[in-house]
């Protein structure tokens, strides 16, 4: 791929588009030339419709005959009209690019700013082959790729818009195309000397106003009938006497077609109405314009009735509304629908006419107001478009040749045309090819095309002399009068001339006429009406009525009526086409012509579909195959030296890399090498021309296969020289950057030795004054110790509330360091009391009570710092319900098993005390034997020894309360702490040494006694005391540093 890439960019193809024709040559069995010159068999058809075969099946749609293009409808929207693509072909040369309609509206465009010579480009081919589309194409070309300015841009808006009215007024839908034209059409663009688009001019042939009145079934009349019934307003039809719907009108009715799916009558109509105001139509033109459409479709419902010879219109309704549309007299209008004006003998006689007759007059003036109408449509686009001091680009957009079941007046016309438009191409493509010879020096004769340069004469002179004889002329009268003129002619016949197998196939009413794509039979049926075209002369004289066309429309309209009544003959409509094509014929002989030619792949209108038969009928009436002999008569191919040399120099070795003396002298040496015969080629004065197809293709083969070995060299060369080139490229910026990093390091390491010194140098400085006040000399000092300080307490920050290490701070931050050691320890209490939950802060609170109470003060305080308070020591099962119904409403808050000792004797009586909210109960079994309210408690005793004794001081105001109460637990700690929050009385409870002294009733006191001793033992000693001797405490047990600390902080 990098080898035929490489090679393709030296010998010229740039992209997909701009790609030498040549350069296709190789694929040619798959996608066939790009030139029909190049087939090797150019006389065969079947090679021609192959080679648009295999095109069309690539959806290549165009194809050269030399300068013609040949276009394929591909009815299917191709990606091959985008602004890129007009970018790519504009002031590309001609066969640079592949076949493209671009490439010959920019041929022409350039052609015509630089040889300052007017241009014209023919579009030819049957309906449906995209002959408007192609027109459009161009326009839309010119459009994008001219310059422009405001006013130019105005001008390029109304050559577009432009189309859709012309279209409307003038397109119909056909069996074979749905947006067929109905007209021929000449447009001029104007450009002024900068290229711009200033202007433009169009000419308008053969009107198919029959139309306007029948149509086939399955077609339709002219588009703006529809569109007007379709998509105007309601306001607007109820002014113009119409209702939407086309069934009602006799006009639209006959093609039993109103509604096309491809179609949409409703937006073409907004496409009109803002088209119309483009060009420059004002609202009154406009309305006047509706009025002539809408006074058409009345006239088709105008009904007549009554007896034979004695005819009468049946709806007045219609009447009424021509009447009020055109500006007419209802009375005068009806009388010209009915009667016809005679003269005799100097006398004008009003003659009745029969149905047939009056049927055919109110035909004859629905066409002829609605073909005056769309001559004056025209003439108002033409005066929207004026520009003086202009060049030219002529478009002739026009039927091809045309050969049907039943041919008529019609095709007669149009296939006059294309016999005189062939005979002008076969001419000019003859002089360009001769002139072209000729300059280069070359000579070459033609003499085949001798035979084509006949023609049939004298049959629209015939036609016109039948018209306008006196007597009962009549079409088959003007058939015979052809039989004694041109009967001898060897291009006509007829059924009474014929030999009897042509006879079989001729009917009696038909000749035959040999044009030059084929035979073609004309049935003479109609041929005098329609040659006529006339009006009866009442009916001239109504409708000379001004309103139609009035003068504020146009300047040159102000004396200007829509039909003329004169008393000289009327010229017939077949001499007046003759004259407008003589006309047409030299606008464009007077201009350099371009070709391009439109084929129909299929009736059916489906994309893809190549219907052999229907193309091989094209390829004959298009005269495809004449123009192929003719450009093919001479050479084939013709390239100028350079382009020439410069894609196949590396064929020779001489001419390789670059030939550095004459074009002519390379070509020359280049052709010698190859082994060119003499027959096939010649030499001129700029270009070679070569005769034979095979001889290109050879060299083609030749350059295909001399790529891949060239490639090989080239990518050599090319890899030797970008890898040195990269080579030089990453030494010399190797260096570079290597200067530049050792610059930066050097600097880097001076900036530091200066900074460090600097540093030392004010450290010094600052020791020396560092016991004075802050000045220039310590700052430096007294921030760094400040500093390192800081930093240093950053490292060293206490990790808890109980750990105490602090930093020791210089003395000038005696004072700060104090303020952020508190700060640091109020922001880890802080942060640790947050972490505690209510359960915990609710024990450490009695843990902090207790510390408080005991620590220090009683032996057995540290054995109970690990153990947590309980919310009571006995279960529900412990305590009898009888005590709980007793308690009432009471809540207990805790409970636990003690040993009471009497006052008497101190017999140990095992109990159960329970604190409540206001008194502190103690219980025996199923009694309470004891409530003690805590507004009575006076204190509590307990020793400071390990044992478990504590007195209850009650008042002795109390009548309920024997004495003080003697008690002993097994969570001494945790009871006592209890009592003092439930009672309130944490400053009641005293911790006595060596005895306690209680009362014991009525006025008697007890002595409790505490003595050391090896067990714990509690007895009435002999002296009448209680004896209560405890074992020192276990050293053993580990107390929980942490959490006694946390609790005493707490």
């Amino acid at each position: 791929m990098l080898a035929l890439g490489g090679i393709t960019r030296i010998f010229g193809t740039f992209d997909g588009v701009r790609a030498m024709m040549e350069s296709a040559l190789t694929a040619r069995d798959r996608v066939g030339v790009q030139d029909f010159v190049l087939l090797e068999n150019f006389t065969s058809e079947a090679a021609f419709i192959e080679n648009l075969r295999k095109r069309f099946k690539e959806n290549l749609i165009y194809t050269y005959i030399g300068s013609v293009l040949v276009s394929v409808n591909p009815y299917k929207d191709l990606e091959i009209y985008t602004k890129n693509h007009m970018e790519r072909y504009r002031g590309v040369n001609f066969y640079e690019v592949s076949p493209h309609i671009y490439a010959v509206a920019d041929n022409s465009y350039r052609s015509m700013r630089t040889e300052r010579k007017d241009q014209c480009i023919l579009i030819s081919g049957e309906s449906g082959a995209g002959k408007t589309e192609a027109s459009k194409k161009i326009l839309q070309y010119y459009a994008f790729t001219c310059p422009a300015s405001e006013q130019v841009q105005t001008i390029k808006d109304r050559l577009l818009q432009s189309n859709p009215v012309l279209e409307a007024f003038g397109n119909a839908k056909t069996l074979r195309n749905d947006n067929s034209s109905r007209f021929g059409k000449y447009m001029d663009i104007q450009f002024d000397f900068k290229g711009a688009p200033v202007g433009g001019h169009i000419i308008n042939y053969l009107l198919e106003k029959s139309r306007v009145v029948h149509q086939n079934h399955g077609e339709r009349n002219f588009h703006i009938f529809y569109q007007l019934i379709e998509g105007g307003e309601e306001d607007l039809l109820r002014a113009l006497g119409l209702e939407r719907n086309p069934q009602q009108y006799q006009y639209l009715v006959k093609g039993n077609c109103p509604k096309v799916s491809s179609i949409n009558d409703r937006s073409d109509w907004k496409m009109v109405r803002k088209a119309l105001t483009v060009i420059g139509f004002n609202e009154d033109e406009v309305e006047e314009l509706l009025n002539i459409i809408a006074s058409v479709l009345h006239l088709g419902n105008v009904q007549y009735g009554g007896e034979e010879g004695n005819v009468c219109i049946t709806s007045d309704t219609q009447i009424k509304y021509l009447a009020r549309l055109l500006g007419v007299n209802g009375a005068v209008l009806t009388e010209a629908l009915t009667h016809k004006k005679i003269i005799a003998k100097g006398e004008e006689l009003m003659s009745p006419l029969n149905l047939e007759q009056a049927s055919s007059a109110r035909d004859a003036l629905s066409k002829a107001v609605y073909g005056r109408t769309f001559t004056w449509l025209v003439n108002k686009i033409n005066a929207s478009l004026t520009y003086t001091n202009y060049s030219v680009i002529g478009l002739l957009d026009i039927y091809g040749f045309e050969v049907f079941q039943h041919n008529s007046f019609e095709q007669f016309c149009i296939n006059y045309c294309n016999e005189k438009l062939q005979q002008l191409f076969i001419e000019l493509t003859l002089k360009s090819e001769q002139e072209e010879y000729e300059a280069e020096g070359i000579t070459v004769r033609h003499h085949f095309l001798l035979s084509l340069s006949e023609k049939f004469k004298g049959i629209i002179s015939i036609l016109d002399e039948e018209c306008l004889r006196p007597g009962d002329a009549s079409d088959l009268t003007f058939l015979e009068k052809l039989e004694d003129t041109v009967g001898g002619h060897a291009h006509f016949v007829t059924h009474k001339l014929a030999d009897a197998k042509t006879r079989k196939v001729m009917g009696r009413d038909e000749f035959r006429l040999l044009h030059y794509a084929g035979e073609v039979n004309y049935n003479v049926n109609g041929f005098l009406d329609k040659n006529n075209d006339l009006l009866f002369r009442n009916l001239k004289e109504v409708t000379s009525f001004p309103i139609l066309f009035p003068s504020s429309l146009h300047p040159f309209l102000t004396s200007f009526s829509l039909f003329s009544v004169c008393l000289c003959l009327p010229l017939q409509a077949a001499t007046q086409f003759k004259a407008s094509l003589a006309k047409l014929m030299e606008i464009l002989m007077s201009k350099e012509p371009s070709y391009i030619r439109c084929i129909k792949p299929n009736d059916s209108k489906q994309a893809g579909r190549f219907d052999e038969v229907l193309i091989r009928h094209q390829v004959k009436y298009l005269g495809l195959m004449e123009n192929l002999r003719v450009r093919r008569a001479g050479f084939a191919y013709r390239r100028r030296y350079e382009v020439f040399l410069q894609r196949y120099k590396s064929l020779c070795p001489d001419t390789w890399p670059n030939w550095q003396g004459k074009l002519a002298d390379g070509v020359a040496t280049l052709v010698k090498h190859l082994g060119y015969k003499p027959e096939e080629y010649k030499l001129g004065r700029s270009k070679i021309f070569i005769r034979f197809p095979k001889t290109l293709f050879a060299t083609e083969e030749a350059l295909e296969t001399r790529k891949h070995s060239l490639a090989t060299k080239l990518q050599a060369g090319w890899r030797g020289y970008s890898q040195k080139s990269k080579y030089q490229k990453l030494r010399t910026s190797a260096i570079a950057i290597q200067a530049w990093w050792r610059g930066i390091l050097a600097r880097r390491r001076a900036q530091r030795r200066r900074q460090a010194a600097d540093t030392i140098r004010r450290f010094i400085k600052g020791f020396i004054y560092r016991h004075r006040e802050r000045c220039p000399e310590n700052e430096y000092f007294l921030d760094y110790v400040r500093y390192s300080f800081l930093m240093k307490l950053h490292r060293n920050l206490p990790k808890n509330v109980l750990d105490k290490s602090w930093p020791t701070p210089p003395a000038a931050l005696a004072e700060a360091s104090e303020h952020l050691r508190k700060l640091c320890m109020q922001n880890m209490v802080w942060s640790y009391c947050k972490k505690i939950s209510p359960e915990w802060k609710h024990q450490m609170e009695q843990k902090m009570i207790a510390s408080e109470l005991f620590k220090d003060k009683k032996d057995n305080y540290p054995q109970s710092v690990p153990k947590l308070f309980v919310s009571t020591r006995l279960n529900g099962e412990d305590i009898n319900p009888k005590v709980v119904q007793a308690l009432g409403s009471e809540k207990m808050k805790y409970a636990v098993p003690v040993t009471k000792y009497d006052r008497k004797g101190y017999k140990a009586r095992p109990r159960q005390l329970l604190l409540t909210a206001n008194s502190a109960v103690i219980i025996e079994e199923t009694k309470l034997k004891q409530r003690i309210d805590y507004g009575a408690l006076k204190g509590i005793s307990v020793s400071s020894l390990s044992d478990g004794l504590f007195v209850l001081h009650v008042s002795s105001d109390d009548n309920k309360q024997k004495g003080d109460v003697v008690l002993q637990s097994d969570h001494v700690i945790e009871t006592l702490t209890k009592i003092a929050i439930c009672s309130d009385k944490i400053n009641s409870i005293n911790i006595n040494q060596g005895s306690i002294t209680f009362t014991v009733g009525q006025g008697k006191e007890g002595i409790i006694d505490f003595t050391p001793g090896s067990e714990l033992l509690v007895a009435k000693a002999k002296n009448g005391h209680l004896s209560c001797s405890q074992t020192a405490p276990n050293s053993s047990i580990v107390v929980q540093p942490l959490l006694l600390q946390t609790c005493v902080t707490l």
